[in-house]
């Protein structure tokens, strides 16, 4: 039996809000992406398992990163929220490619020793039970497999007009167990993980992305916890963030004339290589 999902993560994530959370949330790296698919030691085609696939973001970056090394066999998607699962449908369509119900301690579809590669991206900090999710892990793959966490964040030490919106908007955080807090490295300190799985490694990129203000006011509504605010409450959101945009510290222009200017990121991977 799996956990219960998040509240916040339900309603912030769920039907109504996967047009906009689409829209406004980044893409990942290539070098990330092929960094991933390259992870296992197994010889192409993969089959791989995407866990919290949402309205398939990283999907869409795994597919459109061809090469004949890291083949693709099967994808199949999990995804608990029915919205994202509609949305992810609606922009993917590949004969190889399959969504399903499920989560991070219970993916019925997928039988044991089936997967390569186990992806989760920009999702994992909402496990609700680390211990479960790493044994479920475990059963799903290949004695060869690996498990790779994904995550984008805005770099607030790049800029302070970053880390003035990082800190406008974390004060609706309300105890969620967001990514930045590292809450989700107790996996690694779980039964389940320590006996399935090597030390996990990691890697991280840093770049900068195009921006304007309609894209950080969006990315910020794309928040769980922005999106489940009260109307008033998210307008306070929306105009603090302009005037953060407007005054501008460190901001660095692209194109002045059009708005546009950096975004900077960061993207970190952790890879679980199975024992």
């Amino acid at each position: 039996m799996s956990t219960k999902i998040h509240t916040v993560a339900q309603v912030g994530f769920g039907t109504g809000t996967n047009e906009l959370y689409d829209r406004a949330r980044p893409s990942y790296p290539q070098d990330s992406v092929r960094f991933i698919k390259k992870a296992v030691e197994a010889a192409a085609p993969l089959n791989i398992i995407e866990i919290g696939a949402g309205t398939g973001l990283f999907t869409r970056a795994l597919l459109a990163d061809k090469d004949d090394e890291t083949r693709i066999a099967s994808l199949k998607a999990i995804e608990p929220s029915a919205g994202m699962r509609e949305a992810f449908k609606q922009r993917i369509s590949h004969e190889f490619v399959s969504i399903s119900d499920g989560t991070f301690d219970n993916v019925p579809t997928v039988k044991s020793g089936w997967a390569d590669l186990i992806i989760i991206a920009q999702a994992f900090h909402w496990c609700p039970n680390y211990n479960k999710a790493c044994a479920e892990f475990a059963r799903i793959l290949k004695p060869s497999g690996a498990v790779t966490f994904i995550w984008n964040l805005e770099d607030r030490d790049a800029a302070g007009w970053v880390a003035q919106i990082r800190d406008r908007i974390e004060s609706h955080e309300v105890g969620t167990p967001q990514f930045r807090l590292g809450l989700w490295r107790q996996a690694f300190s779980t039964e389940a993980y320590k006996h399935n799985f090597k030390p996990p490694e990691e890697r991280e990129w840093v770049y900068p992305l195009d921006a304007s203000e309609e894209i950080c006011i969006n990315r910020a509504l794309s928040k769980s916890y922005i999106s489940i605010l009260p109307p008033d409450e998210k307008q306070s959101v929306i105009e603090d963030i302009k005037a953060i945009v407007a005054k501008g510290d460190g901001k660095v222009w692209i194109d002045e004339s059009k708005g546009v200017f950096d975004y900077p990121y960061k993207t970190l991977v952790v890879l679980a290589r199975k024992k």
